[in-house]
């Protein structure tokens, strides 16, 4: 059974667990991932504590981690990058295998990828999340510049009011700006990102982190039900 380390936030959750179900070719209800959703949306703002000495979310990332523990799940997906700051912390918590929304993004990359622009939290840039697993692969990361990533965060604040069609046209901006600055994909990097430019016209520039998780998700169910047939 899956569990879902989500709120962080709950439209990105809903739109992560959509896609688990679009990923899967099943052909009834019983062919589809099990899930145990905890929609923790009291956990603290992530980009606050990392930039700002905000609140630590890691108290209760590590409750809601201990609850999916307890109800029994066999794997561990979290839909939000800037938490991923705090993964290894969670992963040495528990036996749990906690997929990695980064590792899965990258995997999702096309083949001879040597830069990426990257749209994410300031939280997520700052932390250097991207950075350095791209870094591994020989990726450069190109972000916009600290007036369009001001405008990232108020795009990405808008979704999570509800307010998406104007959220929609500021990223647009943003990742055509780094689109002309010679990056051959744009990675989207914040589960709200998507949400907003799930049909843009841009769509074959965009890699999708939350589609990305949600692919992982699917191979390693499939997997297990491979090795339990066995």
């Amino acid at each position: 059974m899956l569990g879902v380390l989500g709120g962080m936030g709950p439209v990105a959750t809903i739109d992560f667990m959509n896609k688990v179900v679009r990923n899967t070719p099943a052909a009834r209800d019983q062919d589809h991932v099990p899930m145990l959703v905890r929609l923790a949306a009291n956990i603290p703002d992530r980009t606050a504590a990392i930039l700002d000495g905000g609140e630590d979310p890691l108290p209760a990332l590590r409750l809601a981690l201990q609850e999916l523990e307890r109800a029994g799940v066999s794997m561990i997906a979290m839909p939000c990058n800037t938490a991923h700051f705090w993964y290894d912390a969670l992963q040495a918590q528990t036996p749990i295998p906690i997929l990695h929304i980064v590792e899965a993004a990258l995997d999702a990359l096309p083949s001879g990828t040597d830069c990426a622009g990257i749209l994410a939290t300031t939280g997520t840039v700052k932390a250097g999340i991207y950075q350095r697993a791209m870094a591994k692969r020989g990726i450069r990361c190109i972000f916009p510049a600290d007036s369009g990533q001001d405008e990232v965060m108020r795009a990405i604040r808008l979704v999570k009011a509800g307010e998406t069609s104007e959220a929609t046209a500021i990223l647009l901006r943003q990742a055509e700006e780094l689109l002309d600055a010679n990056c051959g994909v744009i990675v989207m990097a914040c589960t709200e990102i998507p949400t907003a430019l799930a049909d843009s016209c841009l769509a074959p520039k965009l890699i999708d982190p939350t589609d990305a998780l949600a692919r992982a998700v699917v191979r390693a169910w499939l997997n297990s039900r491979l090795l339990e047939a066995a």
